[in-house]
């Protein structure tokens, strides 16, 4: 049994929810789709079912290209993003705050 985190915990094992989670974790860096699928969980076939929606909504941001792939990471000047950033820290100090008491 793998360890899920608090926000995977709460909002399911739902591919779009393990990507954002893995790319909320690791939002300092970017990453090729064949990577974020790996490091999330996700099919690579999955990821592309619903990759575009995460760009054209701007969720994720193109970085730059290496070879033949294209790299990406999340989009962290996104309103929407900067909430599930603040959501995804929130989940954890509740956590945290359970432990200490």
């Amino acid at each position: 049994m793998e360890n899920e985190t608090i926000f995977v915990e709460v909002f399911g094992k739902n591919p779009v929810i393990k990507v954002l989670d893995f790319l909320i974790t690791f939002q300092a860096f970017d990453y090729p789709l064949t990577e974020i699928a790996k490091n999330s969980g996700v099919s690579y076939s999955t990821l592309q079912t619903f990759w575009d929606k995460l760009v054209r909504s701007k969720i994720v941001a193109k970085t730059r290209r290496v070879g033949k792939s294209d790299l990406y990471k999340l989009n962290t000047n996104n309103p929407a993003v900067k909430q599930l950033i603040k959501l995804d820290w929130n989940l954890i100090m509740g956590v945290e705050e359970e432990i200490v008491a």
